[in-house]
């Protein structure tokens, strides 16, 4: 039940290039000080040391890799989702937020809403830069030029960085290919081991990854969040701070904060953040941690997820997840 979310969290958007930025301090294991929303009853059975709560959030930025695009503005397809959806903004949610709630609250019913309109999106393109560690490894920043469509599910994906995943190409449709994934390759075995196909829990689909492709996107993001979220309000010891003058690649965005400070066994993560896009008013970045190796360490980065260069609703086709389609490097 609890599928992407659930195993992000249990180790679930840093180390990139940013400018030094102070949002204050987090809530100390005592008093809760402003902007910082607690629940403290204890529930968990395992033990353990408070962590340290002064790790910042600082500005995102990702220079585009060479031959793409600069940061899109969101543009006309931005106004027709905001014009449609009739949503509030998370920092709108957060206001609403009625005495005595659990303190996820407003944030879990800006998502439910938020899910229905997510819904709505016919497909969108977008950069995708994922970070994950791996066999308790943090790998380094991969980048990906993805379209998805909703209707039926359907993904392309192709690598522009690092240079030994460059050109790399990955489709899936739902209900095609016997719901297995058509990739290749590149390099010298390109045109020796031509196009595969690989169910996507397959090992080798599901080398160097957390998850499968049939995971991935905004919606599932969405989706998930909320089942962790619904689980969570069902204990105490949480604490949500909102920072609202969060930033990626200069787009001003919304920061939900949430953290365990001990480890119990209820909980799936110490610290996740998840970022709204105040125009798009949707995640375009989350973040988990588990808690820290030592007392006073800081926490550990299990996995982020950015989207850049949203665009919304291009009218894709089935062309656009075919390798056939000439504009792809299928062998």
């Amino acid at each position: 039940m609890m599928r992407w979310i659930v195993r992000s969290l249990a180790g679930p958007c840093a180390a990139w290039m940013a400018v030094a930025w102070l949002c204050g301090g987090f809530a100390k294991a005592g008093a809760p000080e402003e902007g910082v929303t607690k629940s403290g009853s204890n529930h968990g059975q395992r033990d353990g040391k408070v962590a340290r709560l002064d790790f910042r959030v600082e500005p995102v930025w990702y220079p585009a890799p060479p031959g793409e695009e600069r940061p899109a503005e969101a543009g006309q397809a931005v106004a027709e989702v905001a014009s449609t959806s009739g949503r509030i903004t998370m920092a709108e949610a957060i206001r609403r937020s009625e005495p005595g709630e659990h303190p996820l609250m407003p944030a879990l019913r800006w998502a439910m809403q938020g899910v229905e309109s997510i819904r709505r999106i016919e497909d969108y393109s977008c950069t995708l830069v994922k970070r994950e560690r791996i066999d308790g490894e943090l790998r380094d920043h991969e980048w990906m030029y993805v379209k998805i469509r909703h209707r039926p599910f359907s993904i392309y994906t192709r690598f522009l960085k690092p240079k030994d995943l460059e050109g790399r190409e990955a489709i899936y449709v739902e209900g095609r290919n016997d719901n297995k994934i058509q990739a290749h390759t590149t390099g010298r075995l390109w045109k020796l081991i031509g196009t595969v196909s690989l169910a996507p829990t397959s090992p080798i689909a599901m080398k160097g990854n957390r998850y499968p492709i049939t995971e991935m996107g905004m919606l599932n993001l969405t989706e998930r969040l909320i089942e962790v979220g619904l689980q969570d309000c069902q204990y105490g010891e949480c604490e949500v701070k909102v920072i609202e003058n969060a930033k990626i690649n200069k787009r001003p965005c919304t920061c939900i904060q949430v953290v365990h400070p001990v480890p119990r066994r209820n909980f799936l993560f110490h610290m996740a953040r998840i970022y709204v896009d105040h125009e798009l008013n949707l995640p375009t970045r989350y973040e988990a941690y588990d808690w820290p190796e030592e007392e006073g360490g800081e926490p550990v980065l299990t996995e982020e997820y950015t989207y850049l260069n949203i665009k919304i609703n291009q009218g894709f086709t089935d062309q656009d997840f075919d390798p056939k389609n000439p504009e792809y490097s299928y062998p």
